[in-house]
């Protein structure tokens, strides 16, 4: 079948380049290997869907995505975090701005979102092609020729968008296809990893910590002692480690340095200091005196969190707390302040939310999404090597990426 646009990936930046490309009169195909649209998107948010991030200045989203960030100033610029979220409200969708100016529908429903966008699509006379798979993607010189999919059919068409995403959640059928395909067509890959994902700690104890969430924390990362980096807000314990925001945001990082010692510190009390804190404890010891250690530090921590502070503290439980000395609170402070574990591991794509790594950038035109090495190939999405922090940033790429690779196309001779 013949085509002027054949868009492979139905994750949210292929819909959005299949879209834009339609709406202005192009003949377009998306192609998508699962039985729905956007497996993806509905999983985003823990199924809520933090569709973009309410910041509105350009600077400071373009600082989200690291040394790669300015990439993204032209594709920001012509569709930004506004653009997004008036986009979805022409679809119908309402949103809501949460902590860290998270976006959000008022409904808390992925899927509404999801059928907002499907809605679009045939609005805009986009053909969808679902449960289908491309086999290979021939070329002739340096220009695409044609699909040809696993039932040997074949799709020809004019240009043609890879917007296949990373390697992770790999059962949404993020299965890295793209990056082989943009290999074999002489694209340099960047080094691919599992990118805002948990980590896996050395320390058993924390399993007893399991579903324990933290908030109002700051934690550090330690290379060899020395900090490397450090955040505020909110966390949890798993069976093996740790997660949440925090540890999602810095686990980029912890990934380049894993082949060093790592360590993170909690700091439960961030807004006081040593000093205020030890004034803190020994009030509290004061007017509970003739209780035992175990039953005082229910106003400090969480109960979970109680008895391996006090394990680790090497204070008798049942020891009152008038008899404990200045160098037991001394100890007891520092688990308060820097309570310890040893990064041992990360999970892998199984257990990521992006993939760090992509198609090399200076290989893109990042005003079009031109391939500068096939002259009808266009990327959009995290196929790229472009990956922010958790709080909508990702996804906004995908929608900024995928507008303009949909709006050049159409217009690039």
């Amino acid at each position: 079948m013949k085509y002027s646009v054949a868009i492979i990936g139905g994750g949210p930046a292929g819909i959005m380049a299949a879209g834009r490309a339609s709406e202005l009169g192009s003949h377009v195909v998306l192609i998508e290997k699962n039985k729905k649209l956007g497996r993806k998107l509905l999983i985003t948010g823990k199924g809520r869907c933090n569709i973009t991030n309410a910041e509105s200045e350009l600077r400071k989203i373009i600082e989200k995505f690291g040394k790669n960030g300015k990439f993204l100033y032209q594709s920001l610029h012509n569709f930004g975090t506004t653009d997004t979220i008036n986009f979805f409200k022409k679809l119908g969708i309402k949103t809501k701005i949460e902590r860290g100016n998270r976006v959000f529908p008022t409904s808390n429903k992925s899927k509404d979102v999801l059928n907002a966008l499907y809605h679009y699509l045939e609005k805009s006379n986009v053909g969808i092609m679902t449960n289908t798979e491309v086999n290979s993607i021939i070329k002739k010189g340096n220009k695409i020729d044609k699909i040809i999919l696993t039932d040997k059919k074949e799709i020809i068409a004019d240009k043609y968008i890879i917007c296949t995403g990373g390697k992770s959640y790999p059962i949404t059928g993020s299965t890295g296809d793209g990056y082989s395909w943009a290999k074999s067509f002489g694209h340099k890959i960047v080094k691919l990893k599992p990118s805002l994902i948990s980590i896996i700690t050395k320390e058993n104890y924390v399993k007893s910590l399991e579903g324990l969430s933290l908030k109002n924390v700051e934690i550090s990362i330690f290379q060899n002692n020395k900090k490397i980096d450090s955040k505020f807000g909110e966390a949890i314990f798993t069976a093996s480690g740790m997660s949440g925001p925090i540890i999602l945001d810095m686990s980029k990082k912890i990934g380049d340095l894993l082949k060093t010692k790592l360590e993170l510190k909690i700091d439960f009390k961030p807004a006081l200091d040593f000093t205020k804190l030890d004034k803190r404890l020994q009030r509290d010891f004061m007017e509970q005196s003739n209780k035992m250690f175990k039953n005082c530090l229910d106003k400090l921590l969480p109960q979970k969190l109680i008895p391996v502070i006090i394990r680790l503290s090497k204070i008798d439980p049942e020891k009152k707390v008038n008899l404990i000395t200045k160098e037991e609170r001394k100890k007891l402070l520092h688990l308060l302040k820097e309570f310890t574990l040893t990064i041992k591991a990360l999970p892998n794509f199984d257990g990521a939310i992006i993939t760090s790594g992509g198609v090399n950038l200076s290989e893109i035109d990042p005003k079009t999404m031109q391939s500068k090495i096939i002259e009808n190939l266009y990327f959009a999405g995290e196929i790229l090597d472009l990956d922010g922090p958790t709080g909508g940033y990702n996804l906004q790429m995908c929608w900024s990426t995928g507008f303009a690779a949909g709006s050049a196309i159409t217009t690039k001779k």
